[in-house]
Parts: structure tokens; sequence; C-alpha cells
């Protein structure tokens, strides 16, 4: 009987391996489009709520186990900090009339209404910062947002909206959040106040900066407070934040190139471990805090294929077949959203117990910082390229590959 199960496995082993070996290899079109797709069905239930002043009516409201704050006054800031955060890029492309183009030109236009929206007083969907440490967190990723895409998502806003979007931020200097990676939220937004002309806290900059440089502990990594944490913060927050606060300011001559230098050389090591850890099948290790965060592991290798900063063996194309290979695994089917479309708590399915005491709906849509991306022209080589393997599918098909090794800046 064990002999007759162990044909039947190894018969359906043989059968997955021929039929992943004859499946046609995707072109770089096509990933686009799925990725423009995945994206957009992320992102929309929050855009086009908060545009049309439905978000707290129609947002559901799922907790972790043991939630410890106020969702209410947190999860809706989070959910749209988050969204724009990683679809900024995109949304900064030019106007065309492809119909990648036009879904574009919709999400932004929504999405300018919406950012209104989040901030009048007077809407339903009124959002303060001026009340718990979370917003500290996610004001964060609004103000990324904007320095990822200020012609298309600040510059178009009207003189009253910024203002009030600046009184926010300048609100949250009343509140400390936690001694770790949250020091660069508070770093990142006054360092967007900076970069828009107004008048910033330069202790909050200069105190994110010194830090980070003293939790450096080699190899790319950065401990996340004074204990190294094994987790994916390298990539949700610290080396994107951190490459990006000090482009700010080395563009106001409040930080130096070398600083700036230093700190886009560690992320561009820090994607060779990203591309690395993505399996021949698309799969990735779900270990650490706040797995359900999803794609947004992806997020510092995005990034640097972004800046088309990839290591030189590195190919572009084995990058974007390693991320299309995993966003399939994530969204092909229904089970990372609920029947309204909403993102649901889990990793890979409805799994509440693998949530945070910190997650709510809101905090699920880190997931679109994984997309950023597609802020490349469908031109670029990026897309343009025929599909090429990644080095965890080279190297389990024992093709050659580079060996990896320490580095020691």
């Amino acid at each position: 009987m064990i002999m007759k199960y162990k044909f039947i496995f190894s018969a359906l082993l043989i059968f997955s391996q021929l039929a992943n070996a004859q499946k046609k290899p995707t072109t770089g079109a096509e990933d686009r489009a799925f990725w423009v797709k995945t994206l957009n069905r992320i992102a929309y239930p929050v855009i086009h709520n908060l545009a049309n002043e439905t978000l707290k009516k129609n947002m559901p409201l799922e907790k972790a186990p043991g939630y410890g704050l106020n969702a209410a006054k947190v999860t809706y800031l989070e959910a749209l900090g988050r969204t724009i955060a990683g679809v900024a890029p995109w949304l900064a492309l030019p106007d065309d009339n492809s119909a990648e183009g036009k879904l574009r030109k919709t999400m932004r236009t929504e999405l300018l209404k919406a950012l209104a929206n989040s901030v009048n007083p007077a809407s339903p969907d009124y959002i303060s910062y001026r009340s718990e440490s979370q917003p500290i967190v996610d004001a964060a990723y609004v103000a990324h947002a904007f320095l990822r895409a200020p012609k298309a998502l600040w510059e178009p806003l009207d003189e009253v909206t910024k203002k009030r979007f600046i009184e926010e931020f300048k609100s949250l200097r009343t509140r400390s959040g936690a001694y770790n990676n949250w020091l660069l939220f508070s770093g990142l937004t006054e360092g967007f106040l900076l970069s828009i002309g107004e008048q910033y806290d330069p202790a909050r900059v200069q105190f994110s900066i010194n830090k980070m440089k003293e939790w450096y502990v080699g190899d790319s990594w950065y401990s996340d407070g004074e204990k190294f944490s094994m987790d994916y913060y390298n990539s949700y927050v610290i080396h994107p934040m951190l490459v990006d606060l000090l482009k700010a300011l080395v563009d106001k001559k409040r930080a130096s190139q070398a600083d700036y230098d230093i700190a886009l050389k560690r992320m561009v090591r820090y994607s060779e471990y990203l591309e690395r850890i993505i399996s021949p099948e698309g799969t990735y290790p779900a270990y650490g805090r706040s797995i359900t965060y999803r794609t947004a592991a992806f997020q510092a290798l995005a990034q640097t294929a972004l800046m088309e900063k990839l290591p030189e063996y590195v190919k572009p194309s084995q990058v974007r077949g390693g991320l299309t290979a995993v966003m399939h695994k994530l969204y092909d089917g229904n089970q990372n959203f609920d029947d309204k479309g909403w993102l649901v708590l889990g990793f890979n399915g409805h799994q509440p117990e693998v949530a945070d005491t910190y997650t709510s709906t809101g905090s699920l849509y880190m997931a679109t910082l994984g997309f950023l991306t597609l802020g490349l022209p469908a031109d670029n080589k990026f897309w343009t390229d025929g599909p090429a393997p990644w080095t965890s599918l080279k190297a389990w098909s024992g093709e050659t590959i580079k060996k990896d090794y320490k580095v020691e800046y």
C-alpha cells in the first residue's frame, strides 16, 4: 500500500513538473497588464469610495485578535496612506490613449478628489491626524506618495487642500511613537514639508537619520531599534523611506551626497536578498511581523528596479518574472479578498490568527508597495525584455548563478 501511494505521489509530481515546464512564458506586455489589473483591484475600493465620500461607510473594520488600537480613528488613514504610496509612481506617468492610460487617468482623477475629501472637515470621510500615535505612521505614507509623484498628486491640489494637509502634518508634532523604524515616519513627513518650502523640524529629521546610521548592522541590514528583528521591515519602511528622505534633503542641500549614496548602495544590496528569496514557484518565506502586508515585502526590490539601480547581474526581466510569479500566487484567486473586493486579514487567505495586534483592514493596503515598478513606462526594458528566470529558479534548475557574498559597506 505504501509503495502504491509513493507511485501515485511520484506520478503527480512528474505531471506537475511537466505542466509547469510546458506553460508558455508570458511577455512583458502581458505581465504589465496583469500588474495593472491587480493593482487596480487592490486600490480601487479605497480610492473610489473616498472619492465618493463613502469610505467610512463601506470599508469593513476587521481587526486582529487582541487588537489594541482605536480602529475607527486610525484604519482609514492607514488605508489611504498605504494605498497611495504604492500607486503614486504609476499615476505619475503621462496620460495616453491606451486602455491602461485611461484607467490610470481615471484613478488619478478620483484620487485627487479623495485627497481633498480626506482633509475636508465638512466631509463624512474627513480623516483626522490629530489624535492617537498611529497617524505618525500613515501620514508618512501620504507624504511618501507626494514625494514620489509631486506633479501628479501634490501640485494639482487646490490651495485650501494643500494648506489642510500641511496643518495635519504639523499637528503630528504633539506626539511621539516607538523607538524604532517609527523615527523615519516623522523624519519623512518633515522632509516632505521641507521639499515644498514649508517650515520643518530639522531635529526630527536629523534624529531619524542618525539613528538609522547607528542601527546599521551590516550587509545591507538595519536593526529595527537597538535589537535586530528578522522580518520585512527593512523593505516595508527602512530602505525606501531612508533613501527618499535623504534625496529630499540632498535636493535642499540639507544632507551630503555621500550619505545618500551609501544609503542607496545598501538598498541595492538588500534588493538582491529579496530577489533571491522568491522560490521557483513564486512563493516566499512567511516570517516575522506584519506578513499580512503581503507584496509590500518586496517594496525595496520594486523601488530599486524603478530607479533602474539593480545590480548588473540581476536583469530587470528576471525581477519582473519573480515578482509576477509572487503576484499570481497571491492575487489570481479570491482568497485574499472579501465578496466586495476588500483585502482580508491574512497572508495567503483569510488567516486572522497571523495578524498583529495593530492590524486592521486599512493596514493591509501596504500591499500596493510591491507594485512601484509600474512607474516605469511600458517601453522600458523592464517590460520589453523577454522572460528571464530569477535566481532561485535558475539555482534549482542547475543553471549557472552568481555566488552570493557579504558586502562591507
